[in-house]
């Protein structure tokens, strides 16, 4: 039986081949082998790489690689060139929110004054290193839904409200796990983060029965 044709180098590289790499640009990084501007540049390139042979390139002045990273880690970061440097988030008097695949700025500000922002960033895809999100609160609320593997920092503070940040993943030490560094004020009113797996509905329910089915035989307004 023929083995199968090896790959050309001129051929274009797979999600898993660039994973592949990825993932060992992220070992040589955990192992002080690369400084982070280093890492960045490289892990750019791997985006970039439009053959087999340039993604191999990022790789090939490099010693062996140090050690795979853990089981299951999810692929979380973009090059650094496709981040927005700054976003804005504003509920007044209402609801906003934002959901699904995006790239969240490195330097996010959210403000909500007599409304509620719902930041969900199970889906999102993030810079290399630390995603700052700096958050503003009067009379209003902002939650801020994050999938396991991505570690939280928090430093913000409350007046007549609550600034929790009991989400986050303490082990996710890997330069494959985004950072995000919560700031910011709650004045009579909350932030609040969780931890829910991608798809996940519900978890606990906050006042209200947002998650639960009418009731038969009756609508809501009776």
């Amino acid at each position: 039986m023929e083995s199968p044709p090896r790959p050309s180098a001129q051929a274009a590289p797979t999600a898993s081949d660039r994973e592949r790499v990825v993932q060992a640009l992220s070992a040589q990084f955990a192992n002080d082998r690369l400084s982070m501007d280093e890492f960045e540049e490289r892990l750019e390139r791997a985006y970039k790489a439009v053959s087999l042979a340039q993604l191999s390139s990022v790789l090939a002045d490099l010693p062996a690689q140090a050690g795979a990273l853990s089981a299951g880690a999810t692929p979380m970061l973009v090059p650094p060139s496709d981040v927005p440097p700054r976003g804005v988030m504003i509920a007044v008097l209402g609801a906003t929110g934002r959901k699904g695949s995006w790239i969240v700025p490195r330097h996010l500000k959210v403000f909500a004054f007599m409304g509620g922002v719902e930041l969900d960033l199970r889906e999102a895809r993030f810079g290399p290193g630390v995603t700052e999100i700096d958050i503003t609160v009067v009379m209003g609320g902002v939650e801020i839904v994050l999938p396991p593997g991505v570690r939280v920092e928090s430093f913000g503070a409350a007046l007549m409200g609550g600034f929790e940040a009991q989400a986050g993943d303490a082990t996710a030490l890997s330069p494959l796990n985004p950072v995000v560094r919560l700031s910011g004020m709650a004045l009579m009113g909350g932030v609040e983060t969780k931890t829910r797996l991608p798809g996940e509905r519900g978890g606990k329910k906050r006042k209200g029965k947002r998650d639960e089915p009418p009731t038969q035989g009756r609508d809501e307004n009776g």
